[in-house]
């Protein structure tokens, strides 16, 4: 993992080799100087920040500075879930965090849900309430029967967050209907769905255009000064003054401020070309959802295996490795697909953000600058709420 010593040789360098960018007096005074509030990172938490900033202050002169050609992380490449977690993982929450707190986490996913298609739209965003589907292998008996044991507690206590206790619920009769080969339980949650995170952020961006919300793209923070009447960005096409700053960098808030403890986690994910009879219908996890698969246009979209190598899909770095490929390629060939022709089409990764505690950091971090960040790769769920708070706290 990159070490702050590496991540200030690195701001150091970057600094050093900037060559001075001269603005007119028109894209000073239309682009540069004149926002209130400088918002860095335009993916879910950053772009949901300015709409909520917009919408309670719109005098307010909002910008968003994105370093990538669209939202670099994981907004427009994840799986497109629309998920708050299965039974094994809120088991594994409840190892780290109390009742109240893993209830409390369950809520705001649920609520955070129900904002992002309140905001968009279902129609806007390709939203489906399919259903979620936890998968357990044939050699895992001991672990099914541990978590099929544990629905009655898991129900009560997420009931007042999701306004029922019947959320989670034995499918094994569901099994062979989707076709899997090697799956000897399975659990169904109803209130699950998928969305296309692509036509997400699209109306993300659409709102905070229409409410006057300038979004720059290619424009890479490398050094933030906060003096005594403004806050000065120093980027890679210039210098952005701001009275107040919001990181929503989420796994790479540790570049600028390596006091978050933010680790980034690589999530590799493949997608299928076109497959006739498909029978997959809905959002599926196994191993604790450290894998996750889905249909999407008549293909199957199937990413995870960072618990292959922690280590070293702990990095910044985009890119596959051949053991999580491999690994992927076998479970959908036997598991997933096992009486189907398939080809994969293509692969991609998207970059998380993770932590010891399962909440999301929203906090000023200096006087001026607010973060919100460490989404613990439930950005589409958590995503509206933690943009809407870090709004406030800068209001």
């Amino acid at each position: 993992m990159t070490t702050d010593h590496q991540i200030k040789k690195y701001s150091v360098k970057r600094y050093n080799e900037l060559e001075p960018n001269t603005f007119s007096y028109w894209e000073r005074t239309a682009f540069i100087d004149n926002a209130d509030i400088i918002v860095i990172g335009s993916g879910i938490v950053g772009l949901s920040a300015a709409m909520h900033l917009k919408k309670r202050q719109p005098a307010l002169k909002v910008l968003v500075l994105e370093r990538g050609f669209l939202p670099t992380g994981a907004s427009t490449k994840n799986a497109g879930f629309a998920c708050f977690g299965t039974v094994s993982e809120q088991l594994a929450s409840l190892q780290r965090s109390s009742p109240d707190e893993v209830s409390r986490l369950v809520e705001y996913k649920w609520r955070g849900l129900q904002r992002l298609r309140e905001n968009l739209g279902d129609a806007n965003i390709d939203h489906f309430q399919y259903g979620g589907y936890e998968l357990f292998m044939d050699d895992e008996t001991e672990r099914a029967g541990y978590c099929i044991d544990q629905i009655p507690y898991v129900n009560k206590l997420l009931k007042d967050a999701i306004g029922t206790n019947a959320i989670y619920s034995v499918a094994n009769a569901k099994i062979a209907d989707f076709g899997f080969k090697g799956v000897g339980r399975m659990i169904y949650n109803p209130f699950e769905g998928q969305l296309h995170t692509g036509k997400m952020m699209h109306a993300l961006l659409n709102i905070v255009n229409a409410l006057g919300v300038l979004v720059l793209n290619k424009c890479e923070i490398l050094k933030i000064e906060n003096e005594n009447s403004h806050i000065s960005l120093i980027t890679n096409q210039g210098i952005f003054k701001s009275k107040k700053i919001i990181l929503a960098t989420n796994a790479f808030a540790s570049q600028l401020f390596p006091a978050l403890k933010v680790i980034p986690g690589r999530g590799q994910v493949l997608v299928t070309k076109p497959i006739a009879g498909l029978k997959l219908k809905g959002a599926y996890h196994f191993d604790e959802g450290y894998y996750y698969f889905r249909n999407i246009d008549n293909r199957v979209l199937f990413g995870g295996g960072r618990n292959l190598d922690f280590k070293t899909e702990e990095t910044w770095e985009f890119g596959h490795t051949e053991a999580v490929k491999n690994k992927l390629a076998v479970y959908l060939k036997e598991v997933i697909l096992p009486d189907h022709d398939f080809e994969i089409d293509y692969w991609w990764s998207g970059i998380m953000g993770f932590g010891e505690d399962i909440s999301p950091i929203v906090k000023e971090v200096e006087p001026n600058i607010f973060c919100a960040v460490r989404c613990n790769g439930m950005g589409v769920a958590m995503g509206s709420l933690v943009g809407e708070k870090v709004a406030e706290l800068a209001l």
